[in-house]
């Protein structure tokens, strides 16, 4: 039976074969490391998200000034942000990565549904210094190619890699991969549904890895956060409710000084 994860997979191999991540600018940029960055952060490692909607809650923000939105967040403490490209779900877009690029100096994570080579390209062209590659798709052999050879051909390309997992024995899986980050995905992708205990079940199942955790989706309040980060978590991702605020500066601060 196909769920949204099917969806999501044929939705972006359309969007590949239509050219949306090939002929790119290149950045000049710098090389940032997200992994350095949490771990050398002295208070709560927010990764901030910039997007416009999601499948779960529509339309977040109708309009995205990039740059303004990075300035804020790396005022607010950020650690880093990350930045929706998916054109159809999420209404993303790499004219956005481009802009927070040239608008700030943090470590930058290309949040796609990246299944082939030619998106880790994009990343690296445009100035990405980490991707998301989400381990279900993988499994379900959605891949252009294998996930442990995508990491590879990303570390060639001096992009780090976060690995999003939804269950425990993703988790441990991913583990064993040379991904840089373990992201706990709090949404089931193929539900929707949010439940903030995925990232508590799974760190209580599974000895810490070497590998730096982020717990991601649903992050709604500090209580939220300070729960997370109770479960082990190293680093949070926090998306919708950052971008539903009017002061985006002051709710980032809110995070980071949890």
């Amino acid at each position: 039976m196909s769920d949204f994860f099917d969806t999501l997979a044929q939705d972006a191999k359309a969007t590949i074969e239509s050219g949306y991540y090939t002929n790119l600018p290149i950045s000049n940029h710098s090389k940032i490391s997200l992994k350095d960055a949490i771990q050398n952060c002295k208070t709560n490692a927010v990764i901030t998200e910039i997007k416009s909607a999601s499948p779960s809650m529509g339309t977040i923000r109708t309009e995205i000034n990039a740059t303004q939105l990075a300035q804020d967040m790396q005022q607010g403490g950020a650690v880093g942000i990350s930045v929706l490209t998916e054109p159809k779900h999420f209404h993303g877009s790499l004219k956005t990565l481009t802009k927070t690029r040239q608008a700030v100096q943090l470590p930058i994570l290309m949040k796609d549904i990246i299944l082939h080579p030619v998106q880790v390209e994009a990343a690296a062209k445009l100035g990405a210094n980490v991707i998301l590659l989400i381990y279900s798709l993988f499994e379900r052999g959605y891949g252009k190619i294998d996930i442990n050879e995508l990491i590879e051909y990303a570390h060639d390309r001096e992009l780090e890699v976060l690995l999003e997992t939804h269950s425990e024995s993703e988790f441990f899986l991913a583990c064993n991969t040379s991904a840089d980050l373990i992201g706990i995905n709090n949404r089931d992708l193929a539900t929707l549904k949010i439940n903030l205990d995925t990232t508590n079940r799974i760190l209580k199942k599974h000895k810490k890895p070497f590998q730096i955790v982020i717990s991601e989706s649903g992050i709604q309040t500090a209580r939220d956060l300070q729960f997370l980060r109770g479960c082990g978590a190293d680093a949070f991702l926090i998306g919708s409710s950052i971008m539903l605020t009017n002061d985006v500066k002051s709710k980032v601060k809110e995070f980071v000084e949890a």
